[in-house]
C-alpha cells in the first residue's frame, strides 16, 4: 500500500450524478472552491463518478502521486462508499484514506440555487479539513466458524438451511414448532401452477433431511445471543408441547404413522418427536438467518361481520374447507349448506388509512399491501367457478395487483369465467348484515365504477382476504439486535445494495420476516441470504469496517459510563478498565462522546478530526452584511 508523506496531498471529485446534483449545485464552482483549500492537488468533475471513467479518474491521480487522499462529492456513502474505497485499493492506496461528501440528499434534494452551491462548498471543505487528519486504518479480522443457524422451519428456513448445508457448511434448524412447513402446510395447492403443496413441502424436507451436516431442532427458541459475526454463541431452549392445537396435531400424525417419514396436508412435517423434557442447548455459530416468516390479520370481532356471523370466514378458512372437496348440485357447501353465491373482500387488514381504519396492537396500521391477497382471493374464486360452477362469485376489492408472471392471465380468466367485479372506495366499505330472503347475509357495496350505484348482494358466504402482518417475534428481534420497519417488519441495511443484510452483521433475512412476499419471492430470498451467510463463513475467516471505539486504559477509571450509554452492551470492564471488542462494536459513537474523560475515541471520527470539520464548515460561510470578520 501506498502510505501518505506527512503533508497531505488531497484530490476532491466532485460528480454531476447525471443532473441529480448538478441541476441545482453549481458543481463547476465547487471544484473551483475545493480547488483553493489547503492540501487539495486534485480537483475534479464527472458526470457519473461512480462510473468506470469517474473511478478512473481517483485511480490515474493516485497512480500518478498526484494525491493520496481522496474526497469525494457524491449522493448517499450508504450507496458508493464501498465503490470508491474499491478503487482506492485498486490503485494501491489504503482504502480508509477516503471521506465522503454527501451533496445530494443532503444539498441538491433539499436547497436550490445559492444555498444549496455554498452548503455544498461547505460540505466539501468540512470533508477536506478532516481529510488532512485520518491516517491508514487496517480492517478488523475475525476467524469464523463454519456453521450457520437459521431460526424458522417454514420454506424460507428449510431453503436457506437446504443452502448452507450443500455448500458444505453444517447448519442447525430451530423452529418453535413441532413442525416444519410454516403456512405452506396450510395450503393444498399453489398459484398459479395448481402444484400440490405437501408435495412440494415433502420434497424440500427430504432434500434437508438427507443432508448430513443439518441438525433440525424443533420446540425450539433462541433465548439468549452472545458475541459477533463468525463467533455468535446462541442458547437455544426447547420444551414440550403446550399448546392445544400442536399437541392434536401431533396426535394426528401418530395416529398416521408416518411421523417424519412424509406431509400430512394442513400438518407440516414432523421431523422427530419433540423433547418429553425441557433442555438448553448451546451453539456455536458464524451466522444466523432470521427466516421466522408472518402472521395473518385477524379481523376484529364485527369487522364486516366477522365471528358475529358464521358465514363470515377468512380465506386461509376458505382454503380448509374447499380441501374437503365438498360439493352438492354445483355448488360449494360450507358448514354443511350450499353455497349459491359467495362475496370476496379485499384489503382486509391491509392498506389501511389513518382516520379510517381501527389501529392493532401497538397502535400500529397496516398501511402496507400485502401483494398476494389478490392472487389468492383469485386462485379461490377460479376454483370455485371451476369444482362448483352453480356457485356465483362476487369480487368486491379496491384496487386489484396480480403483478406476478402468469398473475394477470388468472385476472382475466376470472372475468371470463364470469366472477363479478365490484370496485368500492376505501371510504366507503361493503356493509355486511344478517339477511332472510333465501340468503344468510346481504352486502351493501356503492359500485365505484358504474354511476356510484348502491348495490345489495345477496350471499350465502362472505370471504375476507386478510393479509400478511409481522410475526410476534420482538423479543428474538431483541436478542438478535435486529430493526423493525415502521411497517413492522425486520429492516434490511438498503433495498438494493444490501437486501438481506441487518445492521448486525452475521445476521441475515429471509423470505416473509421482511415484507409480505410470494413463494417464489420468499425462496428467492431464501437463496439470497444463505449465499451471502456463505459467503462470509466459507473463507474461513471475516473482514471488518475498522470504525469502532478505542480505549486508552491510560484515561480509564473504569465509571462505567460507556456500560450504560452503549445500546449494545459491547463495553465491558475487564483488568480494572472499560474494553470493548472491535468485533462486537457497531461504531455508533455512544461511549465516545458520554466518556467523562476522554478516554474513547471513535476510529474516522476523533474530536480533532469532527472540531476540524465543523471548523471548516463555519471558516466557509460567506459573512453577513455588518457582521465583523
Amino acid at each position: 500500500m501506498i502510505e501518505p508523506p506527512p503533508e497531505p496531498r488531497i484530490g476532491v471529485y466532485v460528480c454531476h450524478c447525471g443532473g441529480n446534483i448538478s441541476d441545482h449545485v453549481d458543481v463547476d464552482r465547487v471544484a473551483e472552491a475545493a480547488a483553493g483549500m489547503p492540501d487539495v492537488t486534485a480537483s475534479r468533475l464527472n458526470p457519473f463518478m461512480c462510473s468506470d471513467p469517474g473511478q478512473d479518474l481517483i485511480m490515474q491521480d493516485v497512480r500518478a502521486g498526484l494525491v493520496d487522499r481522496v474526497v469525494v462529492a457524491s449522493c448517499s456513502p450508504n450507496l458508493h462508499e464501498a465503490t470508491f474505497r474499491n478503487a482506492l485499493v485498486r490503485a494501491g492506496l489504503n482504502p480508509y484514506l477516503y471521506v465522503h461528501a454527501n451533496i445530494r440528499e443532503q444539498v441538491s434534494w433539499v436547497a436550490e440555487g445559492d444555498e444549496a452551491t455554498e452548503k455544498a462548498v461547505a460540505l466539501v471543505a468540512s470533508a477536506v479539513a478532516k481529510a488532512r487528519l485520518i491516517r491508514p486504518l487496517d480492517p478488523i479480522r475475525v476467524e469464523a466458524v463454519d456453521h450457520a443457524t437459521v431460526i424458522g422451519g417454514g420454506v424460507a428456513g428449510l431453503k436457506a438451511a437446504r443452502d448452507l448445508a450443500l455448500n458444505g457448511l453444517r447448519v442447525a434448524l430451530v423452529e418453535k414448532t413441532p413442525f416444519l412447513g410454516g403456512w405452506v402446510a396450510r395450503l393444498d395447492t399453489l398459484f398459479p401452477t395448481g402444484d400440490d403443496a405437501s408435495d412440494l413441502l415433502e420434497r424440500l424436507y427430504r432434500q434437508v433431511s438427507a443432508l448430513p451436516n443439518v441438525e433440525i431442532l424443533t420446540c425450539a427458541r433462541v433465548a439468549a445471543q452472545e458475541g459477533y459475526i463468525g463467533n455468535f454463541r446462541l442458547k437455544v431452549h426447547r420444551r414440550p408441547p403446550r399448546s392445544d392445537e400442536e399437541l392434536e396435531r401431533l396426535a394426528r400424525v401418530r395416529a398416521s404413522g408416518r411421523g417424519g417419514e412424509g406431509v400430512i396436508p394442513f400438518v407440516g412435517v414432523c421431523p422427530s418427536m419433540p423433547p418429553e423434557e425441557p433442555q438448553e442447548l448451546e451453539l456455536a455459530t458464524g451466522a444466523v438467518i432470521m427466516a421466522t416468516g408472518f402472521s395473518v390479520y385477524e379481523p376484529r370481532p364485527g369487522e364486516y361481520g366477522y365471528r358475529e356471523q358464521p358465514e363470515v370466514i377468512t380465506l386461509a378458512e376458505l382454503i380448509r374447507k374447499m380441501a374437503e372437496g365438498d360439493s352438492r348440485d354445483g355448488r360449494l357447501v360450507i358448514h354443511g349448506k350450499p353455497v349459491k353465491s359467495v362475496a370476496m373482500i379485499h384489503c382486509v387488514g391491509s392498506r389501511q388509512i389513518p382516520g379510517l381504519h381501527e389501529p392493532g396492537e401497538g397502535g400500529r396500521l397496516n398501511r402496507y399491501c400485502s401483494r398476494t391477497c389478490c392472487n389468492g382471493l383469485l386462485h379461490a374464486a377460479l376454483r370455485i367457478r371451476r369444482d362448483h360452477p352453480e356457485t356465483v362469485v362476487f369480487d368486491l376489492y379496491r384496487d386489484i395487483r396480480t403483478y406476478g408472471r402468469g398473475h394477470e392471465e388468472a385476472y382475466i380468466e376470472a372475468s371470463e369465467n364470469q366472477v363479478r367485479f365490484i370496485r368500492f372506495l376505501p371510504e366507503e366499505p361493503p356493509v355486511v348484515r344478517r339477511e332472510d330472503n333465501g340468503y344468510a347475509l346481504s352486502v351493501t357495496v356503492r359500485d365505484a365504477l358504474f354511476h356510484e350505484d348502491e348495490l345489495e348482494l345477496p350471499v350465502d358466504l362472505v370471504v375476507l382476504g386478510t393479509g400478511m402482518q409481522p410475526a410476534p417475534i420482538e423479543d428474538l428481534a431483541e436478542i438478535m439486535r435486529v430493526q423493525t420497519g415502521r411497517d413492522g417488519f425486520l429492516q434490511e441495511v438498503h433495498p438494493k445494495i444490501r437486501p438481506v443484510e441487518v445492521a448486525s452483521a452475521g445476521v441475515f433475512l429471509a423470505g416473509t420476516c421482511q415484507a409480505p412476499m410470494d413463494m417464489t419471492e420468499t425462496v428467492a430470498a431464501a437463496s439470497a441470504a444463505s449465499a451471502k451467510a456463505g459467503s462470509v463463513l466459507s473463507v474461513g475467516a471475516v473482514e471488518l469496517e475498522p470504525f469502532v471505539g478505542r480505549v486508552d486504559s491510560r484515561k480509564c477509571s473504569a465509571c462505567c459510563t460507556c456500560l450504560r450509554a452503549c445500546p449494545y452492551g459491547v463495553p465491558k470492564i475487564v483488568n480494572g478498565s472499560a474494553h470493548i471488542e472491535p468485533a462486537s462494536c457497531y461504531g455508533c459513537g455512544a461511549c465516545a462522546a458520554e466518556c467523562p474523560g476522554k478516554a474513547i475515541t471513535l476510529e474516522q471520527s476523533t474530536d480533532e478530526q469532527v472540531l476540524a470539520g465543523q471548523s471548516a464548515i463555519i471558516q466557509s460561510q460567506p459573512q453577513a452584511a455588518g457582521a465583523p470578520s
